[in-house]
């Protein structure tokens, strides 16, 4: 089975958010860890924190294609930025976009005009979002809409960060509401991250499956954001794969990477 992890963050400098490993993490750690896992691929996010981090992901990728791709970032807010959808994913392993509004300046960003550029021009270019929008999930459903042809993806099932369960399913249901887009899927990353629990997280599974019925094996993405679990990695495999009876054969498949890849347009092995 295909395993790809949807989101892992490599960076060298900068200063990570409080809940988040705060020492620089390398292509090599991943490759490491991947490989102690039995994750075949990632999906490199390169994280705000440090503006080289596009750079080092493209160099990851150049050395090792098989293992990595990426979704990127750029200064949104930048009319400059504005010429750069068009031939993005020209650039080795770019397969698409990822954006979060932390800042306090960045929060009105997706309701106050500042994105309305952004949504046509992805569409146009066909280049996938992925967004954190724990906290704007009814307007990803307008987006969607109004963008048929814009693959979008929710990060982290719509949680909104440094949370804990139960209060970090407290969007769920504007989430699952969701699920009438075909345009929109999500990625599971992160989710051993918000339990309280020990291993095997049964806390959260019943979120989980309430995803998993809503949104299919086809828009439900596995992953971790590895450098903020308090688990191992390959816990963070097992709880999808052995801990949800719920999930088997080639819905097992799907979620656990053929159908990422399918999604950002990632050419996968053979069956």
């Amino acid at each position: 089975m295909l395993i790809v992890d949807a989101q892992i963050h490599i960076w060298e400098k900068g200063t990570p958010p409080a809940h988040h490993r705060q020492e620089p993490f390398s292509m090599q750690q991943a490759l490491a860890g991947m490989d102690e896992a039995g994750v075949d691929r990632a999906v490199i996010q390169p994280p705000m924190w440090d503006p080289d981090s596009n750079e080092l992901a493209v160099e990851a990728v150049r050395a090792n294609p098989d293992r990595f791709a990426i979704l990127g970032w750029f200064p949104v807010e930048r009319p400059e930025s504005r010429r750069l959808v068009d031939t993005w994913k020209s650039r080795p392993g770019m397969l698409g976009l990822r954006f979060y509004f932390v800042q306090p300046h960045e929060r009105t960003w997706p309701t106050d005009g500042t994105l309305d550029w952004l949504w046509p021009a992805a569409e146009r270019a066909g280049v996938p979002v992925s967004l954190a929008a724990a906290t704007f999930l009814p307007l990803v459903g307008q987006i969607a809409e109004r963008h048929p042809g814009l693959k979008l993806i929710i990060d982290h099932l719509g949680v909104p960060r440094a949370t804990k369960a139960p209060e970090s399913y407290r969007y769920q249901p504007e989430l699952l509401a969701l699920a009438r887009y075909p345009n929109i899927a999500v990625k599971a990353t992160g989710q051993a991250g918000y339990a309280i629990d020990e291993y095997p997280f049964r806390g959260i599974h019943t979120h989980l499956h309430r995803v998993f019925d809503a949104f299919g094996p086809e828009r439900m993405f596995w992953g971790t954001d590895i450098t903020r679990m308090s688990c191992s990695w390959r816990q963070c495999v097992t709880l999808f794969t052995e801990e949800l009876p719920w999930l088997s054969g080639r819905d097992l498949e799907l979620v656990m990477g053929r159908a990422f890849c399918d999604w950002i347009g990632w050419d996968l092995p053979p069956a």
